[in-house]
């Protein structure tokens, strides 16, 4: 995730943002991202029912080095199910995707698009009889596959893998993929084959496996760039951008080339850990994990060890201890930069629990596509929290805005301190809903073991050893806060239902709720997720708000995902989302309604009062 960034006064003692080493604890950090996978690595993703078997089928007996062969690939739908289709009628459904692998590693082999067939369109009772595009009975798609032309003779194995989502009359289901292989024979040129299976390919519309058509890609990343920019002004960024404007200030002594470094170093250090994000999502996402925006925050570990990163700067910042360096890796080796790089991977990783209007949507588009549409949609939220940055990086009239460094940064380093203090009682708050009271208890003792070393360090400064033991003893109690956090057993933890009428999430009962006729909200949640606590505050908690639930009787449900849970995660992703906050509004007779991110009191009661209206006016018996 990301470490530090870290400008000083020159007068005060400090841990120097010039350090190149610090950036080394940062990357470490973003490794925390596996965490929340790590336990489970080895275990299999839940058994889901299959409603669609395929079989596959090569239009010659075999293939010539250099020759193109041809595949379709039936699927069998189970009656009274439909598989939604490649380009669905709503964003939040799935969509049926072919994917064609070997099975093992070949040179010179040319995977084709895929011709999806037209779909159909079907009346969704479940729906209020909306028309969706869905696939049922037996369905072709086509492929090609171009043999290499050194490609030696023998078999040629495919892995053919369709991905889907099933719905009925009354549900669509979490999305699946089946699979089958298929071998090609590579020598001689071969006869015909299932001759009449390929006199169906004409009928089918060419279609790419790629993510989405140009315009939905364009569009979704101007989403991504507004989100990212949006995250510079989120609560969980705002400490560590404190931290980096105190250090371009300091940078600022040193002439507008300082400034200009330090943004684009900081710049840099933005982009490098979204790319680091990036290849850990499409990883755990081939491997079969759950992926998300902000499920490293699950870890408990994780979360100790921002919390000890947050001590560290804040007593760093009221001037309690420094650690000398050798020369060449302090002034000398950069003026700082590291220290702007280390302070971009901490602003990422900071910004990982919010989620800004247009994050989630883009973040969800991203995710249920292919590695490169995931890659460039990273690369656009980090330009637009970068963006700031980069805008004095190229402006050289921008630095002169900057105020004259003096006297007044002593005071406002200590202001920022408190910033980065109140941070790690924000992480304590986190790490309370995943470990007993008796571990956080400990951590915390953990943490108030380095503050009294620090301050010990500061009151010795006479000979070597004197000042190595405050430091050593730091490092030990921030090993220990890792270690206790990382042992503990799991907290078990139920929905936080007791206020405000909430009741734990079932999917099953929301559906059934909604199909009797009431409307049932569902809030997922996570201590952890900065915007989920000021929704729940500032909208959900308000006395209107609640009011209206109780008018229009709704279903409140309230999804915990403090912790990890697979359901949720599943949850989310049937509705094309993989960031929370996410709410959702289950109405009789009509689809699921999505809000936005931000809440308002608008919305919420808009969307209760529009619901019940075409509830009473279109539910038959009303």
């Amino acid at each position: 995730m990301h470490r530090f960034h870290h400008p000083l006064h020159r007068s005060a003692p400090a841990l120097r943002a010039d350090r190149p080493w610090i950036v080394l604890p940062v990357l470490a950090a973003l490794l925390c991202f596996l965490g929340p996978g790590a336990e489970s690595a080895a275990a299999q993703p839940p058994d889901r029912a299959q409603k669609a078997s395929i079989e596959a089928f090569a239009d010659r007996s075999s293939y010539a080095p250099g020759e193109t062969a041809r595949i379709a690939v039936r699927a069998t739908v189970e009656d009274n199910w439909h598989l939604q289709a490649h380009i669905p009628t709503y964003d939040y459904l799935i969509p049926t995707v072919l994917r064609i692998e070997l099975a093992e590693p070949r040179d010179g082999i040319g995977i084709g698009d895929v011709a999806y067939p037209d779909p159909i369109q079907w009346r969704a009772p479940f729906a209020g009889d909306e028309i969706l595009d869905v696939y049922e009975g037996e369905t072709t798609f086509f492929a090609t596959v171009q043999v290499g032309p050194r490609t030696p003779a023998g078999s040629l194995p495919l892995e053919l893998i369709l991905d889907y989502q099933a719905c009925d009359d009354r549900v669509c289901l979490r999305p699946t993929s089946t699979s089958t292989t298929l071998e090609l024979t590579v020598g001689e040129p071969g006869e015909p084959t299932h001759t009449a299976v390929f006199v169906q390919e004409t009928s089918g519309t060419a279609a790419s496996g790629a993510a989405a058509p140009g315009p939905g890609l364009l569009t979704m990343i101007g989403l991504a760039v507004l989100g990212g920019l949006i995250l510079n002004l989120m609560p969980c960024v705002l400490p560590v951008l404190s931290i980096k404007v105190f250090g371009l200030l300091q940078a600022a002594e040193e002439g507008r080339g300082s400034v200009r470094r330090g943004a684009l170093a900081f710049s840099a250090g933005v982009f490098v850990s979204f790319w680091i994000l990036a290849g850990l999502a499409i990883g755990l996402r081939a491997a079969g994990e759950a992926v998300g925006w902000g499920i490293q925050f699950q870890n408990p570990v994780f979360v100790a060890f921002l919390t000890v990163v947050m001590v560290f700067f804040a007593l760093n910042l009221w001037g309690l201890f420094e650690i000398p360096l050798p020369r060449f890796l302090g002034r000398g080796g950069g003026h700082g930069n590291a220290g702007h790089f280390g302070g971009g991977l901490l602003a990422t990783l900071m910004a990982t629990p919010c989620s800004a209007p247009f994050l989630g949507t883009a973040i969800g588009f991203a995710l249920s596509r292919e590695p490169m549409t995931i890659l460039i949609i990273f690369t656009a939220i980090g330009f637009g929290l970068a963006l700031p940055n980069l805008v004095l990086a190229i402006s050289p009239r921008a630095a002169a805005l900057l105020p004259r460094p003096g006297a007044w940064m002593e005071t406002l380093r200590g202001v920022f301190g408190f910033l980065l203090a109140a941070t790690a009682v924000w992480l304590l708050y986190v790490l309370n809903g995943q470990v007993s009271s008796a571990t956080l208890a400990l951590v915390q003792a953990a943490l108030l073991g380095i503050g009294l070393f620090a301050y010990l360090g500061r009151s010795q400064r006479t000979g070597a050893v004197a000042r190595l033991v405050p430091l050593v003893g730091m490092l030990v109690c921030a090993a220990g806060a890792l270690w206790i956090a990382g042992t503990s057993a799991p907290e078990a933890r139920a929905n936080a239902t007791s206020d405000y009428d909430w009741v734990e999430f079932d999917e099953g009962q929301a559906l059934e709720f909604a199909q009797s006729g009431r409307l049932v909200f569902v809030d997922v949640t996570a201590d952890w997720c900065a915007t989920c606590k000021v929704n729940e505050r500032v909208v959900l908690a308000n006395q209107d708000v609640q009011a209206a639930f109780r008018t229009h009787d709704v279903v409140m449900m309230k999804a915990d995902w403090t912790n990890r849970n697979d359901v949720i995660a599943d949850y989310l992703a049937a509705f094309g989302r993989y960031a929370i906050p996410f709410y959702v509004l289950y109405r009789p007779g009509q689809e699921p309604h999505v809000f936005g991110e931000l809440l308002s009191k608008g919305s919420v009661i808009g969307a209760l009062q529009d619901s019940t209206n075409v509830t009473v006016a279109d539910t038959p018996g009303n």
